[in-house]
């Protein structure tokens, strides 16, 4: 049976982890999904927040932490999650990328950043699963990254749970100049978004032309003036290369965002 593929918002920083009600449901979800998967050997996770100049794979054995945030209490910068690397994962992966002819880097120095810390201290608090995390690539091209997917789609044949760490909605001067009122266009991209990963009458060439060109959907640049938040779902989807099921759909931060499992 092949293995679980997740794209999810991670939400805002170290908030999740700090009591911030807004980060309520997001919370619930993420400590409740863990049940819908076989218990995994490894985890490879896409972070929005780290971009490289060629695809790249943590390597090391014990990555260290990376508080990639700032404006934040003390207590934020004194998270720990003990995770084990994978540096025979993080080789395959190498492999698979070089096989598809992408330019593919192991870091054995970067830590995990909060796109993985965060969500995984949530979902499995106990840090004991290994860990390794991908980069997106600089350029943030679309296709590039559904074909980084695609590169990988071999692991879903292994015991390793793939998560697309990122977030549907990512434009921070409407998260923080919200008013409480409901936000159409937020709405009508979600809508968009939803339809195309899961309407099973799209072919999965339909399906991968509209990823592809996504900035046609409606209200794109406003919910995505930059795209490093909704590429990990790119790569989950080249790895799948199938429709998902939408398991999440609540507001964070006062917007919409959701959740894809394949």
């Amino acid at each position: 049976m092949p293995n679980s593929i997740l794209y999810f918002p991670h939400g805002g920083g170290p908030m999740p982890l700090l009591g911030d009600r807004d980060h309520t449901h997001m919370v619930q979800f993420l400590q409740s999904i863990t049940s819908e998967f076989e218990p995994p050997a490894a985890i490879l996770v896409v972070s929005a927040h780290w971009e490289a100049r060629r695809t790249t794979i943590t390597s090391g054995s014990s990555p260290a932490l990376f508080y990639d945030y700032y404006g934040f209490p003390d207590e934020a910068y004194k998270i720990q999650y003990p995770a084990p690397g994978d540096p025979a994962l993080a080789d395959l992966i190498f492999q698979l990328l070089q096989e598809h002819e992408f330019d593919a880097r192991l870091d054995a120095e970067r830590g995990f950043d909060h796109g993985l810390f965060v969500p995984l201290k949530i979902m499995y608090p106990d840090a004991h699963i290994p860990c390794v995390q991908l980069s997106l690539v600089q350029g943030l091209a679309a296709e590039t990254h559904i074909r980084v997917g695609k590169a990988l789609s071999a692991l879903r044949q292994k015991n390793v749970l793939i998560l697309g760490s990122g977030f549907s909605f990512h434009n921070m001067q409407a998260f923080m100049s919200r008013g409480g009122m409901q936000d159409s266009k937020n709405d009508a991209f979600q809508k968009w978004l939803i339809d195309t990963c899961t309407d099973l009458h799209l072919s999965e060439q339909e399906r991968e032309s509209r990823l592809v060109h996504w900035e046609s959907a409606p209200f794109a640049r406003y919910c995505h003036p930059r795209e490093e938040h909704l590429l990990p779902l790119h790569v989950c989807y080249g790895i799948a290369g199938t429709a998902a099921k939408l398991v999440f759909y609540e507001e964070i931060l006062g917007k919409k965002s959701c959740a894809f499992l394949w």
